[in-house]
């Protein structure tokens, strides 16, 4: 008899799509509705995968990932529209083999079963950690989805992380929940702007220094080496640090151990290394600005965060986040933003990214005068907004079609605005089509549907 693929899902729709597309690429499949029924079922036999949901009434998947991970049944796939890092990592940390965002591309999820299965091997993380608190990081968007994704699976390493991304873009957010997420929670989590710092000074920043090994070095201090002992080193901007200092920097990281300046004690620590730069360090090591071997000790997992104007559906969220949250750290009144002024925020371009969005929405928590945010209360910077009301012209010529008795104005106008997005984003993409179907939340067999059709009408 053909092993099973089992699914536990309490949404009907999920179960039945996925059940399908899994049986048309030849495997068996048993659906559950429930834990309850699962626990039954393994009493007469076992699944040879099992992907579960996270959130369900009565008992919830990751419940049942740890009993199954205590019986040494899998591998286990979890899947979740609740896209946060801490439901991300919860689930690698009980060990599942692999974490599925909903809402997800059915080719994707059947490539996850089949790469599962090839590798029933798979190394599984340790269970029985409680959940950490909730992150700062937000979002519902398809690049944060993959975000999140990327946290959960390497946070309970110890691998060195380069977190990439336009300024503003929260990457030391990145930085603290692959420590929350991480064995080394309890131990410190330093971090460091190598920018902020004059290059003179930098290296005791970072290595400590002896009494008298300078003027004005009155007193041994520890460096940031020494203060993250056990934990986490947060080295932001590390695409200014000097190449001098580059040399030392490569030296702790192959060895584990350091002087402080002016020192002759060997110091070896246990830190772990999480990186972060704006810029991109493959161009500076071509420039002669940056070691290339240092980038690759550096760089061995990226994580790379898109900036807001990719995951503009992200801003109400935000929007509100930060809204609320500056209410409550200042003990203001709460406010909320009436629909018109958020759908405004939500259309302005943020070159600062989410930092300028925080920005904004703490400066309306203090001055907007009541408490309902209007578009008024946005300031000339409502002006900004992007494209203005797209709406409005496609409701004209919708308008103009109608009276002119034209024919199929819905096919034509939803093929003109699929043309238009997919346009974008592969030129924003430089004709990548995974990359361009993540920014715009489909999938990638999605997007190449929809070109394709577009070109056999063409012809």
């Amino acid at each position: 008899m053909t092993e099973e693929i089992w699914i536990v899902d309490d949404d009907r729709g999920v179960r039945f799509v996925l059940a399908e597309a899994l049986r048309d690429a030849g495997l068996a499949v048993r659906e559950f509705d429930a834990v309850a029924g699962v626990r039954a079922a393994l009493r007469e036999a076992r699944p040879a995968l099992l992907l579960t949901d996270v959130r369900m009434p009565g008992e919830d998947g990751l419940g049942l990932l740890g009993e199954l991970q205590a019986q040494g049944i899998g591998p286990v796939i979890v899947m979740s529209a609740y896209t946060d890092v801490a439901t991300a990592a919860a689930a690698y940390r009980f060990g599942a083999v692999d974490y599925l965002a909903k809402p997800f591309d059915l080719d994707q999820a059947v490539a996850a079963v089949q790469r599962a299965l090839a590798s029933v091997a798979a190394p599984t993380l340790a269970a029985g950690h409680a959940l950490a608190p909730n992150h700062a990081l937000l979002g519902e968007s398809a690049p944060m989805r993959e975000v999140f994704r990327l946290i959960g699976r390497v946070a309970a390493s110890d691998l060195n992380v380069l977190i990439t991304g336009e300024t503003g873009t929260g990457k030391e957010l990145v930085a603290r929940a692959l420590h929350e997420e991480s064995a080394r929670r309890d131990r410190p989590f330093v971090a460091l702007n190598t920018a902020a710092i004059p290059s003179e000074l930098l290296e005791s920043e970072l290595f400590g220094h002896e009494a008298g090994a300078f003027t004005g070095a009155t007193r041994r201090v520890a460096g940031r080496f020494e203060q993250a002992e056990g934990g986490t080193l947060f080295l932001d901007e590390i695409g200014d640090m000097p190449l001098a200092l580059q040399t030392r920097l490569l030296r702790v990281l192959a060895g584990g151990e350091f002087y402080r300046v002016g020192g002759r004690e060997l110091i070896r620590c246990n830190v772990r290394i999480v990186a972060a730069t704006h810029q991109d360090l493959a161009t500076r090591v071509a420039a002669g600005l940056f070691r290339a071997d240092l980038m690759h000790r550096l760089d061995v997992v990226r994580i790379e965060l898109p900036p807001l104007r990719t995951r503009r559906s992200d801003i109400p969220l935000l929007a509100r986040y930060f809204l609320a949250a500056t209410a409550q750290e200042l003990k203001l009144p709460p406010k909320r933003f009436s629909k018109a002024a958020l759908k405004l925020v939500a259309q302005r371009d943020y070159p600062g990214n989410v930092r300028e969005l925080e920005n904004l929405c703490r400066r309306l928590a203090v001055i907007a005068p009541g408490s309902e945010i209007l578009p008024g209360d946005l300031g000339n910077n409502a002006d900004t907004a992007r494209g203005g009301e797209w709406t409005d012209a496609l409701r004209e010529w919708a308008v103009q079609a109608l009276a002119d008795g034209e024919a199929d104005i819905h096919a034509r106008a939803r093929e003109a605005l699929d043309q238009t997005l997919l346009n974008v984003a592969l030129q924003a993409n430089d004709g990548h089509r995974q990359n361009a179907a993540q920014a715009l939340g489909v999938g990638r067999n999605t997007l190449t549907r929809k070109l394709g059709a577009s070109r056999t009408r063409k012809s």
